[in-house]
C-alpha cells in the first residue's frame, strides 16, 4: 500500500472517530442522538432538530474527489504555494546545520556529502537566468518590505508585479533593484499602506530618481491602477509613532477631510498634509508634541509642516488659504 493511501486512510479514520465521539453526546433538550452535518458545519439533534453547534471548522481538504484514484492523486502535504519565492515554495531546502534527525553531529564524510548536496540542490533550484533573476529580486523585495514594516499581502502583490514585469520583458536596460523597488512602492500604494518616496529611497539600493522613473514606466507598461496617495492613510502610522491618542488621530482625519472639501489638498504632498494635520491635531487636543518630532517621524521638513499647518486651520475655519 502506498504512503499517500495509508495517510488518507488514517485521516479518514481520525475524522470518523471524532464524529463518533461528538455524535455520542445526547441532545440537551430531548436527550436524542446528535449527528454532524458536514455540508452546513452544524451538529443537530435527529429527534427534535435542535442545532447544538454552528460554524464548525472544516478541517478537510479544499478539493473534492469522486473516486479513490482521484483522491490519491489530489492528496498532498506541505505549505501552500507563494509568489514570494522564486520556485513558489515547491522545491526542497537542505538544512545548513550538520546534524541528523536526533540532533547528533555528522561525521566528516557525511558533512562533505551534505555540502555537495546543498551545492547541487542550489544549482538545480536556479537552473536558468530567469530563476536566478527572480531569486535575487524576491529577496530584495522581502528585505525592503521588512525594513518598511509592510504586511505580507504587500510582499505578495509586489512579487506578482515583478513577475509580470519579467514575463513582459520590461527589465532590459533597468536594474533588478530598481524594478524591485518600484514593485514595492506600487504594491504599498495599491494596498492602502503607502510609503513616501523618501522612505522607499532609504531602504533601496538605487537612486531616488531611478526609483521614480522606473515606477512610472512599470505602472504604465503593466497598466496598473494606482490611485493617488490619500493623506489620511499616513495618519495612523504617524500618530502611533508619536504616541498620540485616538482623539488626536480622529481630529487629524477631520482636518484633512475639511481640507479636501475646501480643495486645499490639490497639488500638495500627501505626506506633508498628513504630518501637518497630526501636528495641528496634537495641539488642538492639548497633547505635547513638537514640529521637530513630527518632522523626524514623517521625514519631511519643519517648514513644510508650518506652511501646511496654517492652510489646514484656515480651511477648517472656512477662510481662503493665503
Amino acid at each position: 500500500m502506498s504512503d499517500s493511501r495509508l495517510r488518507t486512510q488514517r485521516t479518514d479514520a481520525q475524522e470518523t472517530e471524532t464524529n463518533d465521539e461528538r455524535t455520542g453526546e445526547s441532545c440537551p433538550e430531548c436527550s436524542g442522538q446528535l449527528v454532524v452535518d458536514d455540508e452546513r458545519g452544524e451538529t443537530v439533534c435527529e429527534s427534535c432538530g435542535l442545532v447544538v453547534e454552528t460554524d464548525e471548522i472544516d478541517r478537510g481538504p479544499e478539493w473534492r474527489a469522486f473516486d479513490s484514484k482521484e483522491k490519491d492523486e489530489k492528496s498532498r502535504v506541505g505549505a501552500p504555494t507563494t509568489n514570494m519565492m522564486h520556485d513558489k515554495g515547491l522545491s526542497t531546502n537542505i538544512d545548513w546545520r550538520d546534524q541528523d534527525a536526533y540532533g547528533n553531529s555528522l561525521s566528516s564524510n557525511q558533512r562533505q556529502k551534505m555540502q555537495r548536496l546543498r551545492k547541487w540542490n542550489e544549482r538545480f533550484r536556479t537552473r536558468d537566468s530567469k530563476e536566478r533573476n527572480l531569486k535575487q529580486a524576491l529577496g530584495e523585495i522581502d528585505r525592503m518590505a521588512s525594513a518598511l514594516g509592510l504586511p505580507e499581502n504587500v510582499r505578495e502583490t509586489a512579487s506578482v508585479i515583478y513577475r509580470r514585469a519579467l514575463d513582459e520583458n520590461l527589465l532590459p536596460g533597468r536594474s533588478i533593484e530598481g524594478v524591485s523597488t518600484a514593485a514595492v512602492y506600487a504594491a504599498a500604494r495599491q494596498a492602502g499602506v503607502p510609503r513616501s518616496l523618501d522612505e522607499i529611497n532609504e531602504v533601496s539600493r538605487v537612486e531616488k530618481s531611478e526609483i521614480a522613473r522606473t515606477y512610472r514606466y512599470v505602472i504604465r507598461e503593466l497598466g496598473l491602477e494606482v490611485q493617488p496617495a490619500d493623506p489620511e492613510s499616513y495618519v495612523p502610522r504617524f500618530a502611533s509613532s508619536l504616541e498620540l491618542s485616538d482623539e488626536a488621530e480622529h481630529r487629524a482625519r477631520k482636518l484633512l477631510q475639511n481640507a479636501k472639501e475646501q480643495g486645499v489638498h490639490s497639488g500638495k504632498s500627501p505626506v506633508g498634509l498628513a504630518a501637518a494635520a497630526v501636528y495641528a491635531a496634537a495641539l488642538l487636543t492639548n497633547e505635547k508634541t513638537t514640529q521637530a518630532a513630527v518632522s523626524e517621524v514623517a521625514d519631511i521638513s519643519e517648514v513644510t509642516i508650518r506652511n501646511r499647518y496654517h492652510e489646514l486651520l484656515e480651511a477648517e475655519q472656512g477662510l481662503p488659504a493665503v
